[in-house]
């Protein structure tokens, strides 16, 4: 075994240039993957985190009737319909045993917390400035313990709801198109009943992602539920599970034991979902590129050396060397690269990430950040070293496999 490393190593050091560029190749393309992977993921990986713990794990609400046949199924119990005008069924959006719900799902051993709400959309008007804006009467204490929602909280002012009811926690980034910077200013907001409200502001929601900053409200339900002329009722609880992988078991569950629509995380962000597929789609397809690339250089370098070496190669058999010989000996100049290649990847991916971690610029669009977000996850390593070994070890089995069938007699009549 030493000896065949001996010879591979001095292939690869024969042709200094070549291996130089092959070994680069690789660098870049186990390096790229590194990069890739932690920025795409590390994106991802935000997003959901985020928006799941202030959006919940499974969502139950009250889903319109879409069965256009329905009302004719009463009168004839047979026969194929054909509607031509359908006006869906009237129902009044809300939760009608709502506190028979939570108070079931409570004792769930796999349900972190439960809390209902009331959801409304209504325009917030400050001073000339109007803003579309989506209300979401909480109860604090159910909030906090199911969402954790002070996390978010700029000036941590949740426990102020509870005693001052015409208080409201505004998304930041609504806050500011509205021209509000600092707590204690007062908005208004017109109910459906033409009533005029003053409501006071006592703190603001950052969760990073901009969807919700730039829309949502929060306040006592009990609030809510008196503007909007709907006393005692819910129309949304937000259950949070232990395990998230649980939501879509416990959304079918929820729905055949409530009779409501429930909806899991994947379900109410499948649009986001696709869109990260495609990026890591696209990543990998990147990634597939370069070391493809790379790939080619391994295999044409240790194909041109079985070809300059076929007289060395025919002398080895006639010494003994089993064609398994040859083929180790020229797989291990593949390695070798793939080795060298892969060890100085991972070097250069990690402080390529190192320095991208300083780089502090303003990143806004479904996400709003200081800079970039990087997944650092030590997997990205390794699989980027075994993408590295496995893509020289498949691009220079050939070469040496057709080096194992030279046959010397053949090779020395030739003139090698």
């Amino acid at each position: 075994m030493k000896h065949n490393f001996f010879i591979s190593w001095k292939f690869f050091l024969e042709r200094k240039r070549q291996s130089f560029v092959a070994t680069l190749g690789v660098i870049i393309g186990t390096a790229a993957f590194i990069v890739m992977s932690s920025m795409v993921n590390g994106f991802q990986k935000f997003f959901l985190k985020e928006a799941l713990n202030i959006n919940g794990h499974v969502k139950i609400m009250v889903e319109p009737t879409t069965d256009k046949t329905e009302i004719l199924r009463k009168y004839y119990e047979k026969g194929v319909f054909k509607v031509l005008g359908y006006k869906p069924k009237e129902e009044k959006d809300n939760i009608r045993n709502y506190r028979e719900i939570v108070r079931r799902y409570e004792k769930d051993k796999n349900v972190v917390g439960v809390a209902p709400h009331l959801v409304s959309n209504g325009v917030i008007i400050y001073g000339v400035k109007e803003k579309a804006a989506t209300l979401v009467g909480i109860f604090p204490d159910k909030e906090e313990r199911t969402l954790s929602l002070s996390e978010y909280l700029v000036h941590k002012r949740l426990e102020e709801m509870k005693r001052d009811r015409s208080s409201v926690i505004l998304g930041i980034k609504l806050a500011h198109e509205l021209g509000i910077y600092e707590v204690g200013k007062k908005i208004t907001f017109v109910a459906p009943s033409g009533e005029v409200y003053r409501l006071k502001v006592i703190d603001f929601l950052n969760t990073g992602i901009t969807e919700i900053d730039k829309s949502r409200v929060y306040l006592h339900i009990k609030k809510l539920q008196d503007i909007l002329d709907r006393a005692g009722e819910v129309n949304e609880i937000v259950i949070k599970l232990k395990d998230y992988n649980l939501s879509e078991y416990y959304a079918e569950k929820l729905s055949a034991e409530t009779g409501y629509k429930a909806e899991s995380w994947q379900e109410s962000f499948k649009n986001f979902l696709s869109i990260f597929k495609i990026q890591k789609i696209i990543t990998s397809s990147v990634i597939f590129a370069i070391l493809t690339v790379s790939g080619f250089g391994i295999f044409n370098i240790i194909m041109m050396t079985v070809l300059e070496k076929k007289r060395d190669i025919a002398i080895l058999k006639a010494m003994g060397y089993e064609p398994f010989d040859l083929i180790l000996i020229f797989t291990l100049q593949g390695l070798i690269i793939g080795v060298l290649g892969g060890i100085a990847g991972n070097v250069a991916g990690f402080f390529i990430l190192e320095w991208l971690e300083t780089i502090k610029i303003e990143v806004e669009g479904i996400i709003r950040a200081q800079g970039f977000i990087l997944d650092r996850s030590v997997s990205y390593h390794l699989y980027g070293f075994i993408f590295a070994v496995l893509t020289s070890f498949l691009a220079s089995f050939y070469p040496a496999y057709r080096a194992s069938k030279f046959h010397p007699v053949e090779v020395f009549r030739s003139g090698g």
